[in-house]
């Protein structure tokens, strides 16, 4: 009785946080939130998807950067809501002559993503901002890749109206999330472990049980794959397309960037991107 009582404690919490609070009470909490569980965030997500999360970034960073693509220049990719870098390694990796930059407006996470890069001897430029107000000029990146990062924002379609003003035209984006599955026996299946056994391992693991409570319930208002292409269509991307990984709980959405994006958002910062390359 008493973890029943806790797990739905839990569960009462996150669903509030998600659904009641104003989008500043939002932003602070999610930014407050990484920052407790940026020191085990590459381990929680290697055991959550056993392991699976790095063929998934490798997909990604391929569907975002085609081996074609570039046609031999050396080009910019963008990896909006970093994190802890994974994506932008694998970028770097997939095409060691690519100018990367990573932006996040975790502190923390930033940090451990400059560790790794120290680490690997890896040159990737590591940027504090946030995905709603990106600071950079307009047509500064060849492709953006975002990866399980859009279910934290308060403005999907800001998100991507942003994404596509920073990525010249014709330029491409993939987008690495999670996602309901539509297979009806795994459903059941995946929510009792998403929704029960992953805030059970967060605890025991990081040592933050609410943190990934939060995280599963913050898919259950999320929009479905297809409405996310029609987001996409209406914020400057167009030809947008999905593919379904891991019995359908992964989804990669990609686009390709409209000769003239939508300005979605009236005021927009730019930056002189020098230091960038």
């Amino acid at each position: 009785m008493e973890f029943d009582f806790e797990w739905k404690r839990g569960m009462v919490d996150a669903q509030r946080r998600l659904f009641s609070w104003s989008d500043e009470r939002k932003v602070a909490y999610v930014r407050e939130m990484f920052g407790r569980i940026a020191r085990h965030y590459d381990l929680m997500n290697r055991l959550m998807t056993f392991g699976r999360d790095r063929a998934w970034r490798r997909y990604a960073v391929a569907q975002a950067v085609p081996s074609s693509f570039l046609k031999g220049k050396t080009g910019r990719i963008l990896d909006v809501a970093t994190g802890t870098g994974d994506l932008a390694f694998e970028a770097l990796c997939q095409h060691p002559d690519l100018k990367v930059v990573g932006l996040d407006f975790v502190p923390e996470m930033l940090v451990q993503a400059q560790r790794k890069a120290v680490d690997a001897g890896a040159t990737v430029h590591l940027l504090a901002g946030d995905a709603l107000c990106i600071p950079l000029a307009a047509g500064t990146f060849d492709a953006v890749v975002t990866g399980f990062a859009l279910r934290n924002v308060t403005d999907i379609p800001a998100a991507f109206s942003e994404m596509a003003r920073v990525t010249r035209p014709g330029g491409r984006i993939a987008c690495l999330e999670i996602a309901r599955p539509h297979l009806p026996l795994f459903r059941h299946l995946y929510a009792f472990y998403f929704y029960r056994l992953v805030p059970l391992l967060g605890g025991w693991i990081a040592g933050q049980r609410l943190a990934y409570t939060y995280l599963p319930h913050s898919l259950t208002a999320f929009l479905t794959p297809d409405e996310i292409v029609a987001v996409m269509g209406q914020t400057g991307w167009r030809d947008a397309t999905y593919r379904r990984l891991m019995l359908g709980t992964v989804v990669v959405h990609v686009g390709v960037r409209e000769l003239q994006a939508c300005q979605w958002r009236q005021k927009i910062v730019q930056l002189d991107p020098e230091g960038i390359g």
